[in-house]
């Protein structure tokens, strides 16, 4: 009964406000292009000597762990073969073209738009926190220029800032219900047992430990060095898979993938199949089943991982935060499609394995690990992906403990207190031990989805906010000017030159003057 009321809940969410959040995952990429490219794009998050905390490679490694988790380790794996048997736009299942797209859809729902999604609260959090200098980190802090400071602060932000909690647990525990299994079963593999229940809450202790520690060390002694210890280790196996893989058909079919997608791209985000169920035409639900609810589970997401992307792009102008979000989470979630994603499918076409019936017969999870078993030293990589998932889990969580610790200090002037982030850190992993064996994982999933439909209406108010609030300001800059560089001083060496020197070019011909 319970998992009636759970499918029809997300069924109810996913028809009837489908095309509203199509729209806005549309509208976030169109909003972060005009950030980019507007005069608020050149705003430094910080005082003038500001530097970034961070590297750019950490800062990219930070937010992309934050942002994705493991779960771009298991869907960048998996993810096609659901696409293959059931694509898009009505095509043959199994066919080339069906193929083809099965490659690219994974890089789509991964790619710029849910970046783009997770921007949308992460710049005007991170306007005030840095520029306007508001130590708070609260979602209802970022829409005060739409709302006004006495709506802000009212009961209306309250529920805002309590439906940001909400999200993050649901979310942060629907993850982990993804993962622990996952690893669970790694495990038992490489050490000859059966996964159950008790090596079920061993994982989960165990990634608990880890982003407990790493919470007590905070910013730079936690995430940071988990976050770069995950960059590597992901890169590593990535090489390896690429290397010893069939290394021309992944590249191949990688890059073919990209020009599909980027050809494509306002046909895939814009396709709401609305003639289905008329006159006889077939309604696939594809866009149902996958890209809205993926711009609905961004969405969950979106206040989390845009509050840790604020606070960890201090120093930095918010059109590099923008464009780097985006490169750096949209190039991390490629990679592992285009590698392990297209690793497995070259299996299943070259008949080397049929992981699609092993999915089928078993689980998506045995299907993952049936593909690592494939390669060569597959015991040692299978090892490696589990660590990796490991350490990913520890990341996410303890970026999501960090986050609500922050947003539950009435002044943030440095970093929360310790007890604090280990509070939210055990709070985060004893509500997913609970629901794992209670069965609501799939209920907590759905809830926090319908919790996002709100939070289209807060992505909009978020954008507005954010264009009155700087606008605003630039107003009031003394010395403002459009943002040019005039170029008036020349070296004396020019290599473009015959002589090699640089001459004032004669005003008659043009040429350099013979003088």
């Amino acid at each position: 009964m319970g998992r009636v009321w759970v499918m029809a809940a997300q069924s109810f969410v996913t028809t009837n406000f489908g095309v509203l959040y199509l729209a806005m995952g549309v509208a976030s990429l169109g909003f972060m292009f005009y950030i980019v490219f507007s005069d608020i794009g050149q705003i430094k998050l910080g005082d003038v000597d500001a530097e970034p905390e961070f590297s750019l490679l950490s800062w990219g490694a930070m937010l992309f762990a934050a942002g994705i988790g493991g779960a771009v380790v298991f869907w960048g794996m998996v993810e096609w073969m659901y696409y293959l048997q059931n694509p898009p736009f009505h095509i043959e299942p199994f066919s080339e073209e069906a193929t083809a797209w099965a490659a690219t859809y994974g890089m789509f729902h991964w790619g710029p738009i849910a970046w783009s999604i997770y921007l949308v609260p992460a710049l005007p959090m991170a306007y005030f926190l840095h520029v306007r200098k508001h130590k708070v980190l609260r979602i209802s802090e970022a829409i005060r220029p739409v709302l006004g400071e006495k709506l802000a602060r009212s009961w209306l932000g309250n529920i805002i800032d309590i439906l940001f909690v909400f999200g993050m647990l649901g979310g942060g525990a629907t993850s982990l219900g993804i993962l622990v299994p996952l690893i669970n079963e790694g495990l038992g593999g490489l050490f000859s047992f059966t996964p159950n229940a008790t090596s079920q809450i061993a994982v989960l202790v165990g990634t608990t430990a880890i982003f407990a520690v790493s919470a007590w060390r905070g910013l730079k002694g936690g995430i940071e060095m988990l976050s770069d210890i995950n960059m590597w280790l992901g890169l590593a196996v990535l090489l390896f898979v690429l290397v010893m893989g069939p290394t021309v058909f992944i590249l191949d079919a990688g890059l073919n993938s990209i020009g599909l997608m980027l050809s494509n791209l306002v046909q895939m985000a814009t396709w709401t199949e609305p003639f289905g169920d008329l006159n006889g035409f077939e309604d696939t639900g594809f866009h149902q089943s996958w890209t809205i609810f993926y711009w609905a589970w961004w969405l969950v997401f979106a206040p989390t991982v845009g509050l840790f992307i604020a606070r960890i792009s201090k120093g930095r102008r918010i059109k590099t935060m923008v464009a780097g979000s985006i490169f750096f989470g949209s190039l991390g979630c490629a990679l592992f499609f285009i590698i392990l994603g297209n690793y497995g499918l070259y299996l299943q076409l070259s008949g080397t394995l049929d992981v699609i019936q092993v999915m089928n017969d078993q689980s998506a999870n045995a299907a993952f690990y049936a593909v690592l078993s494939q390669l060569p030293l597959s015991w040692l990589v299978t090892l490696a992906v589990v660590i990796l998932l490991s350490i990913f889990t520890a990341t996410t969580f303890d970026s999501i403990a960090y986050i609500l610790s922050s947003a539950a200090e009435k002044k943030l002037d440095k970093e929360p207190a310790r007890w604090h982030r280990l509070f939210w850190a055990f709070t985060l992993s004893l509500l997913p031990m609970s629901l794992l064996f209670l069965g609501g994982l799939q209920t907590l999933q759905t809830a926090s989805i319908v919790s996002g439909v709100p939070l289209l209406l807060i992505s909009m108010l978020l954008m507005v906010s954010m264009v009155r609030a700087a606008h605003y300001d630039l107003r009031f800059q003394p010395d403002y000017d459009e943002p040019e560089i005039n170029i008036e001083e020349f070296p004396e060496n020019d290599p473009w030159t015959e002589k090699g020197t640089w001459e004032l070019p004669d005003e008659q011909s043009g040429e350099p003057s013979k003088s």
